[in-house]
């Protein structure tokens, strides 16, 4: 099959939606020959950060020399961005012959995998047909009964900030929550966030359980140096290192990931401060508060749910403190949409919507009447393309645009800006 006959091969299927559970992915692993077992993974959770760091943590292994997987969902444009090597995604060829090799594994199962389940399952029979080094492997959905963690005990396990998002899925608490994602203990190594000591608490105690050696970030640590739209710089526990993410809290996202490198080191792999502090300066990580136009900057932000809008919000206010700002908002309707909404307010001069790209999505019009009644100026569009270029017109020509809301929109948004970014306008 070709690339566009494995996406809807794929996306075939769904109409199963989320279905927790690791006995259909270990079945068709096991068809496949199990190729998780070739491979070494550092294993990353949480509700928020989790890609961040996972970015860092990659461009930091392949510093190092290592060839590096990388897996996350989902994707912004394009469903080969979930698989990459060294930085590089997954060629459409070799997706199409990963996922003809899959299909006829998968011919003739009892019970179908889930989207997920087949994205996961090809991403592990491509880093292991290409020998990567090390993989790191970002849970979709929790922890416990993630697609992911199917495979065996990592090198590192990773719990990121953890906060109320899925709780139909995970449970209606922080405790819960963390509980579940802690379902990625299984021994040997595990770093986390700086996390309030009821939620450290849960994680301590599957550490315990597991026997796991467990180590937290200490955000204390963290000395910024320097901060602009180009990156920032700091030092964690003595050391100091730059990245282009921005925001204060991608400087504790990349402290959890530093713990990580420490609990790497302890495990035999070698990352020298210089190959992690240059692995780090180059990672990039798009629509995280990402200024993909300038003049007027247009920002486009993938935040989408009330912790992420708040650091997004306090990200507006760093970095745009006197400037007249336009926010394109769009949001999934089983969000906590009107929270986030709310923490969204303070930082927009005015709103344009629009609905992103899922079965999922508030219709914009909701959103804009919701908005309009908290007494802010908003105006619903008919597309993401048309709000896009509603708010950048709108910038001109002191202020800036921000896409927020919703990673679902934040691709579209970002392709038609860079669009417009190299058509020179």
């Amino acid at each position: 099959m070709d690339y566009a006959q494995s996406l809807k091969y794929i996306e075939g299927v769904s109409w199963l939606g989320s279905r927790p559970g690791l006995e259909r992915i270990s079945a068709l692993l096991g068809r496949l020959g199990r190729p998780q077992d070739s491979l070494r993974f550092v294993h990353v959770a949480g509700t928020n950060g989790k890609g961040s760091a996972s970015a860092l943590l990659r461009s930091a292994l392949s510093a190092a020399g290592y060839k590096t997987g990388l897996y996350i969902s989902p994707h912004l444009l394009r469903m080969n961005e979930r698989m990459s090597i060294d930085g590089v995604d997954i060629t459409y060829a070799d997706f199409a012959a990963c996922c003809t090799v899959l299909a006829a594994a998968a011919e003739g199962m009892a019970e179908p995998c889930t989207e997920f389940e087949l994205c996961t399952a090809l991403a592990l029979y491509y880093f292991a047909r290409e020998r990567c080094d090390i993989v790191v492997l970002e849970t979709g959905l929790g922890g416990r009964l993630d697609a992911t963690n199917v495979i065996g005990r990592p090198e590192c396990a990773l719990i990121m900030n953890i906060g109320l998002d899925h709780t139909a899925v995970l449970g209606g608490t922080v405790e819960l929550i963390a509980a579940e994602k802690a379902g990625i203990f299984k021994g040997g190594r595990a770093a986390a966030y700086d996390l309030p000591a009821n939620v450290r608490a849960v994680l301590s105690e599957r550490a315990a359980a597991t026997g796991t050696e467990l180590r937290f970030a200490d955000f204390s640590e963290i000395v910024p140096l320097s901060d602009s739209m180009e990156g920032q710089s700091f030092t964690y526990r003595g050391e100091m290192y730059e990245i282009k993410l921005l925001g204060e809290h991608q400087l504790r996202n990349a402290a959890a990931a530093l713990e990580a490198v420490e609990q790497l080191r302890a495990g035999g792999w070698r990352l020298s401060y210089e190959d992690v502090r240059r692995g780090m300066a180059a990672a990039v990580w798009p629509a995280r508060f990402e200024r993909v136009l300038a003049g007027p900057d247009f920002v486009v932000d993938g935040g989408h749910n009330p912790q992420c809008l708040a650091a997004t919000a306090a990200a507006l206010e760093r970095y745009y403190p006197r400037t007249r700002r336009v926010l394109l908002f769009g949001a999934l309707a089983d969000k906590d949409w009107q929270d986030m909404a709310r923490l969204l307010i303070p930082a927009a001069d005015e709103f344009v919507c629009a609905t992103p790209e899922s079965e999922r999505a508030l219709d914009a019009r909701a959103l804009a009447d919701f908005l309009r009644g908290e007494g802010v100026s908003a105006e619903a569009f008919d597309s993401i393309e048309a709000a896009a270029a509603a708010a950048y017109e709108r910038a001109k020509p002191d202020g800036m645009a921000c896409c927020v809301g919703s990673l679902y929109m934040a691709g579209a948004a970002r392709d038609y800006l860079i669009r417009l970014r190299e058509a020179g306008t």
